[in-house]
């Protein structure tokens, strides 16, 4: 059995998913909120989606997105979930990954162990929750 990374499509339906459940979080989150000072786009475009995203790429293994869709974001090392600084290292990635056009995106496409340039920055691999069970040996040894 070859070990399987969460690929493109999975990790683009995951994210499309983050969107849809993040803006059921926000909206109500709006309607309470207005009239009261809060900076909301502030709150809502950048403080919220932030600590939610690393929160759960280091309490869960993943956003519920990406858990929706069977995925894990490991340490390429370890196997382990991400501690918190290379969570935020990841966070930054994005950043990066979208500038150039979005190709640290696209990379995943065709990168041999389905890694985007923010993963490649990170030390980190996006899996499929069966392989989890595996073990990063196993998975690696495969590879070969």
């Amino acid at each position: 059995m070859n070990p399987s990374f969460g690929g493109f499509w999975q990790r683009l339906a995951a994210t499309l998913l983050d969107a849809l459940l993040f803006s059921a979080l926000m909206t109500p989150l709006t309607l309470l909120l207005a009239g009261t000072g809060v900076p909301l786009e502030l709150l809502g475009n950048w403080l919220l989606p932030f600590v939610l995203t690393l929160g759960c790429w280091v309490r869960l293994g993943g956003t519920p997105g990406k858990l929706l869709m069977g995925c894990e974001v490991v340490d390429a090392g370890s196997g382990a979930r991400p501690g918190v600084s290379q969570a935020l290292l990841r966070y930054i990635g994005y950043i990066l990954s979208a500038l150039p056009l979005g190709l640290g995106f696209l990379w995943i496409l065709w990168d041999r162990r389905k890694q985007g340039f923010h993963d490649k920055l990170a030390g980190t691999l996006v899996i499929r929750e069966d392989d989890r069970r595996l073990g990063l040996y196993e998975l690696e040894r495969q590879l070969r």
